[in-house]
């Protein structure tokens, strides 16, 4: 049977506020095999029986099912809008209607009568606390209310409320961003929470990044001085006419009982000093303040859809340690970010103090160095009255333990619960396998994608950082992009890097920027500039190209595409003879061939940054090439192969092998296609030599790593990708896991075999970037692999191999099409390998480690190279095969 299972509106589910009509797309369902779409037919109403149709376009023959552009169309302001398709097959069956999918629109091109209100001064540029804004209102007489819709947003963090009732369930809105170039507004239907007699509309404001304590120079103020709140409240009537309410001069402000509320530092809040029904009619603000108007460009603002901070799970404390030092610790048995929420009843100005931390120290005592001058801290004041139960809201902790200096009465473990928040994206990856240390490596990669993809891609969330270090993201983003729906939020991140991008095309080493103009660490990063670092500055280029690979969507491509021209521009206008290096570079951070004291690895800085301008110069030109700019795409096709002839004459000898003997400079020349034809064996196994001269170990860092198995698996060396992945001594990623670890560590050595800790100047236990295996697991492993040349896994390769000493492997991924699933079993001296293709897509299986075909069912298997491949439709498959005599597998009856 044919059916639609889900309509995608900019590749999420639904849409609460947009500023055009969003690309639209579906996933195809049917019990057969070779399902192509013939034709579809969309419609979009006003109405959701479809009974008012403000579009309608027939019958169209076409294929395409995803990334479609109906182009403008007339949206109204302020309205919901419902979509449905029906489709047609190859084999002419035709589906029904599909369920429906709505988006919302913004105010669109209406002008915003709202002005930013403040019930602060400049002269609160200092001050931490939380303040309250309110209106009140009555509706229009006799009417009835057809709809009713809030745009709101805030220079700082707000959270809104109307009558009383909490308006939408996002998190730190609206989120950081480029402000002063770039903010977002949110959009939330508040129909049911109005009423016939008088109406309040209120909202509490912090600092948040906006004019909060940011930084590890931890300045303030950086966008501004004063929090303010922008919001338009729409009411529509049966009668086609409309009241809104706006915020202005009229409101009125007050301070909150959270009297502290800063990101690094967490909260203090005085239940002694709710004002009751502050929100609600009836309430007199006789005593609160005029407030004051904050200019600001409202051409800035822009309509957020999706990807909000939300409260994504709940997580019970595990348990109640008591420390060799006396201290009362709650286990929550993961590192993650979010609040504790916790419930206490005890009296009048009684105290609550909850310190988060990430780790104990080798004597199981708390382990507070590694937050540098983050406090981590949340203190409450109980009111007094029966039980009191409550969270922060405009900051989050980083932990995985919280020490209670201070509660009232005894500890009860079902008192505390912790609430995981991160940025809301559909979960997309899935593996498991036979090795349970393999299973919890994948658990602590995704772990540490929920943990730092917090409104923005930052480095850590626990200590006085948490910024959106562009060279962890670039790392990452291939990886996050299998675990979790990430079209949103990347797209979102890379709107701030071409906002904070330096004329000439420089790129900033965090987005948002925050440290040009705003760094005291001279020697580290200000005296070398705060931008263009190889690696990271690529982020510019291979964020998009990612995004456009997993997703097919070529908007992001046009979207960034001066962005990413004007990074390889500046990479070529300060080249010397196409070989690139500018300022201060970070190399291979990290890495374990570093100096003493050192964080730069060995690799020489001139063969790192020329390596990624090849690959950054190679991606634009393919990005040229798909967006049809012919001229551009000739010109830096040829860019790229001077730089290829560049390197090669520069870092290899005249014996055919490179001038740096590190792992890194051989991982990036083989992964980057550096390597000439003649030399690609003798460099892969000059690898393998340098790994074996580590006993087998990695001394890789931030750059290297990432590409270390693929280096090893795409060059006839799968076997030592294998060993590598699996080793579980220090240095490796398995040595964390054997460490109790529950995220990915900073270093590879965070905690020394001895039990000591690396510096706590830079320390973090939840630190994503060497995550970045977990594309390995997915594209070599589960051998699940986007196709360039017909992206968004339009056309997927399944190329697995096993390995390992593995008797199993299971791996799905969800994507733009549906689901693409592989399973591989070990079975008496054979692989059984099943997978799944979803409908409206085709595969190429190619099985390199294969010696025979035992039995491929309806697939026609050729042999060619050395490999078993064939090309096959949508619908599920199973293959017998022979594995080479090298595969290591453990086999089941």
């Amino acid at each position: 049977m044919l059916s639609v299972s889900q309509i995608t509106l900019d590749g999420e589910a639904s849409l609460n506020g947009v500023d055009r009509l969003p690309i639209i797309g579906w996933k195809i369902d049917s019990d057969r095999r070779n399902v192509v779409q013939h034709s579809w037919h969309l419609q979009c109403s006003l109405t959701a029986d479809f009974s008012s149709l403000m579009f309608d376009s027939a019958e169209v023959v076409s294929a395409q099912s995803n990334n479609i552009d109906l182009g403008d169309a007339a949206l109204l302001s302020s309205t919901r809008y419902h979509l449905r398709v029906r489709i047609t097959d190859n084999h002419g069956e035709c589906s029904e209607w599909s369920p429906s999918a709505t988006f919302v629109t913004g105010l669109l091109g209406s002008p915003w009568q709202g002005e930013f209100i403040s019930a602060e001064t400049p002269a609160d540029s200092a001050k931490s606390n939380a303040t309250l804004l309110r209106k009140a209102f009555s509706l229009t007489q006799p009417k009835t209310i057809a709809a009713a819709w809030v745009h709101a947003t805030a220079l700082g963090m707000y959270q809104l409320f109307l009558n009383g009732e909490r308006v939408g369930n996002d998190e730190l809105t609206p989120g950081w961003t480029s402000y002063r170039h770039h903010l977002l507004y949110q959009t939330y239907d508040v129909t049911g929470l109005l009423n016939q007699g008088e109406n309040v509309i209120g909202a509490e404001l912090g600092a948040g990044w906006f004019k909060g304590d940011m930084g590890f120079s931890r300045h303030r103020n950086y966008y501004g001085e004063q929090t303010a709140l922008l919001c338009q409240l729409v009411i529509q009537y049966d009668d086609g006419s409309q009241q809104v309410v706006g915020s202005d001069r009229s409101w009125r402000g007050s301070d909150s009982a959270r009297e502290f509320a800063e990101i690094y530092d967490g909260e203090r809040f005085d239940a002694r000093r709710i004002q009751e029904g502050w929100n609600q009619a009836g309430f007199s603000d006789g005593s609160w303040r005029a407030v004051s108007v904050v200019e600001w460009d409202k051409n800035t603002l822009k309509a957020q859809g999706a990807g909000t901070v939300r409260q994504m799970e709940r997580l019970a404390a595990k348990a109640l340690i008591i420390t060799p030092q006396g201290d009362k610790v709650l286990d929550f048995g993961q590192n993650m970010s979010g609040w504790v929420e916790f419930r206490v009843r005890g009296n009048a100005g009684d105290k609550v103090v909850l310190r988060h931390f990430e780790t104990l120290d080798a004597n199981g005592n708390v382990y507070l160095d590694n937050l540098r001058t983050a406090r981590q801290t949340t203190e409450y004041f109980l009111k007094g009255e029966g039980d009191e139960t409550w969270h922060p809201r405009f900051s989050w902790q980083g932990f995985r333990y919280v020490k209670v200096e201070e509660f009232p009465g005894e500890l009860d473990l079902n008192q505390f619960t912790a609430i995981v928040i991160h940025s809301d994206m559909a979960a997309t990856g899935h593996f498991s396998c036979s090795n349970p240390e393999l299973n919890q490596l994948h658990h602590n990669i995704l772990w540490g994608l929920k943990s730092n993809f917090v409104d923005v891609p930052t480095d850590c969330p626990q200590r006085d950082e948490r910024l959106g270090w562009t060279g962890d993201a670039q790392i990452f983003c291939r990886t996050a992009s299998y675990l979790m729906q990430t079209q949103t939020f990347f797209a979102k991140w890379l709107v701030d890097l071409k906002a904070d991008q330096t004329p000439e095309g420089g790129v900033p080493h965090v987005i948002p920027d925050i440290l040009t103009g705003h760094c005291d660490q001279d020697k580290f990063l200000a005296e070398g500039g705060t931008h263009s670092a190889t690696g990271w500055a690529d982020a510019a280029v291979i964020n998009p190209w990612t995004l456009y690979l997993m997703y097919g969507d070529k908007r992001v491509l046009e979207s960034q595409y001066a962005s990413m021209k004007g990074w390889v521009d500046f990479m070529q206008a300060h080249a010397d003879n196409d070989i690139w290096r500018y300022k201060l570079q970070f190399g291979d951070w990290v890495a374990l061939d570093a100096q003493e004291g050192s964080y730069f690895g060995a690799t020489p800085e001139d063969l790192i940054c020329t390596a990624w301008y090849a690959n950054s110069t190679q991606l634009l030109a393919k990005t040229a090439k798909v967006l049809e700019r012919t001229e551009d795409h000739r010109y830096y096709d040829a860019l790229h192969a001077r730089i290829v002839a560049r390197f090669r004459q520069r870092f290899f000898t005249a014996d055919g092998d490179m001038t740096a003997r590190t792992q890194t400079a051989y991982i990036l020349a083989l992964c980057f296609n550096l390597v000439p034809d003649a030399l690609r064996e003798r460099t892969a196994n000059r690898l393998v030599e340098l790994l074996h001269e580590h006993g087998g170990h990695l001394v890789t860092g931030f750059l290297g790593t990432p590409y270390f198995c693929h280096a090893l698996s795409q060059n006839q060396h799968p076997k030592e990708a294998w060993s590598l992945l699996l080793k579980d001594d220090f240095p490796s990623w398995l040595y964390q896991v054997k460490a109790g670890a529950t995220t990915i560590w900073e270093h590879w050595d965070g905690i020394k075999p001895d039990g000591s800790m690396w510096s706590p100047d830079m320390n973090s236990f939840n630190h994503y970037a060497y995550g970045a295996v977990g594309e390995w697991l997915y594209r070599t492993v589960a051998g699940i692999e986007a196709d360039e040349t017909a992206p968004g896994f339009k056309h997927v390769v399944i190329s697995p191999l096993p390995g390992g000493g593995l008797s199993w492997m299971d791996a799905r991924y969800q994507s733009i099409y549906g689901d693409i699933a592989v399973n591989w079993q070990a079975k008496k001296g054979r692989v059984v390998l099943t997978f799944r293709i979803p409908a409206n897509t085709t595969a190429t299986v190619k099985l390199p480690a294969a010696r025979e075909i035992i039995t491929g069912g309806s697939l026609n298997f050729a042999h060619d190279n050395g490999e078993w491949s064939a090309h096959c439709g949508s619908g599920e498959y199973r293959v017998e095969y022979l594995p080479d005599e090298s595969v290591d597998l453990t086999y089941t009856d």
